[in-house]
């Protein structure tokens, strides 16, 4: 194999996986949380992976 078939599958496999994104869960611009959320007022979501279970 040569490294232009390599980098070609490895293309066409990420421009599948994100097409299979896409069309599994289209974008929503209105339901996603702001960048930056500084004053307001949101509570911060999200973890942290080294964080305990309760």
């Amino acid at each position: 194999m040569t490294r232009r078939f390599t980098a070609s599958l490895a293309v066409i496999a990420v421009a599948g996986l994100v097409g299979w994104d896409l069309k599994a869960s289209p974008p929503n611009p209105y339901a996603a949380p702001p960048i930056l959320a500084i004053g307001s007022g949101l509570s911060a979501e999200g973890g942290f992976c080294g964080a305990l279970p309760n």
